[in-house]
């Protein structure tokens, strides 16, 4: 693809970086800015500019914030005793999508992969094992894909728990086997969360 422009080439070539925007799709998006006045375009500037520079991490859950702790973890009606387990904020999101789930979170950062070069290290587990610890947790809840990795880390994670008493369970498995959470629908997710089964159980399969 040649442009007669290489400020328009380094705006599409920028905006191709994105996931699943190839050069086609790219060169739409920039053409529809160019067509937009310049307050939106700014505005738009600004937003990710801001996401950038400004957000964080919530220091209980490490879900995306706004502050110190997230608005989930600040929420005097969510369960504590409950914990969900998760890879990342999408998962979060799905979930809450449901309306179907009052605990707390966890989210991981991913999921152990030695392949990738992903360890226990590189993930936050180290800060749930100490919030289960802690005395307040009843439950724990493993919310991870139904894939290799996921079922690694769920398992890794009871091991490192094996010593307290909590009960662990892990969604039901109408989410198909080898299906990423954030794209599985509502109602199945829903369903999952709420007809979950012990995570013993679940070694069994």
């Amino acid at each position: 693809m040649e442009f007669s422009s290489k400020l328009l080439q380094n705006a599409v070539d920028q905006m191709s970086q994105l996931p699943g925007v190839g050069k086609r799709t790219a060169l739409r998006f920039v053409l529809h800015l160019l067509r937009q006045p310049a307050s939106h375009t700014n505005q738009l500037t600004q937003a990710l500019n801001d996401v950038r520079s400004q957000i964080k991490f919530c220091k209980k859950c490490h879900n995306i914030s706004d502050s110190d702790l997230c608005d989930i973890c600040q929420n005097p009606k969510r369960d504590e005793s409950t914990i969900c387990v998760v890879e990342d904020i999408r998962d979060v999101l799905a979930i809450e999508n449901t309306a179907s789930y009052k605990g707390l979170y966890h989210v991981l950062g991913g999921k152990i992969s030695p392949m990738d070069g992903v360890g226990p290290n590189e993930l936050n587990i180290q800060s749930l094992i100490a919030r289960v610890k802690s005395g307040q947790v009843n439950e724990l809840i493993f919310a991870l894909s139904a894939t290799m990795e996921g079922d690694t880390t769920n398992f890794y994670i009871f091991k490192q728990l094996s010593d307290v008493n909590i009960k662990t369970s892990t969604i039901a498995r109408g989410i198909a086997v080898g299906n990423e959470l954030e794209y599985a629908d509502e109602v199945t997710l829903s369903r999952s969360i709420q007809n979950r089964i012990p995570f013993e159980s679940s070694l069994k399969y």
